[in-house]
């Protein structure tokens, strides 16, 4: 019977698994853990974008509920911001765990 605390570490790329032993193996700690760190960061880093996207969203939000019913109109400027704003989520690059 297998342990239930392993994790199975198959890779179907023998030079990813170089890399990974390697960093693994350069940052003192096993493999094992150095996959369960990097994957933890990346979804730390997901969830703290998020977040900084929600906060920023209720910002506008405020704003737009704040504001006079005849200025509901959002300005050029504020439709440049909010069309960067989803260019930047667009384009954002996806990492690799390892």
């Amino acid at each position: 019977m297998s342990d239930p605390k392993a994790m199975s570490l198959r890779f179907p790329d023998p030079a990813q698994r170089a890399a990974i032993a390697a960093a693994a193996k350069q940052a003192g700690v096993s493999m094992q853990e150095y996959i369960l760190s990097a994957a933890y960061d990346r979804a730390t880093a997901v969830e703290r974008r998020f977040l900084d996207g929600f906060k920023a969203s209720m910002g506008r939000s405020g704003a737009a509920f704040a504001a006079k019913p005849g200025n509901l109109d959002p300005s050029a400027e504020h439709r440049a911001a909010e069309q960067e704003a989803q260019r930047e989520l667009g384009h954002q690059e996806r990492g690799h765990a390892a």
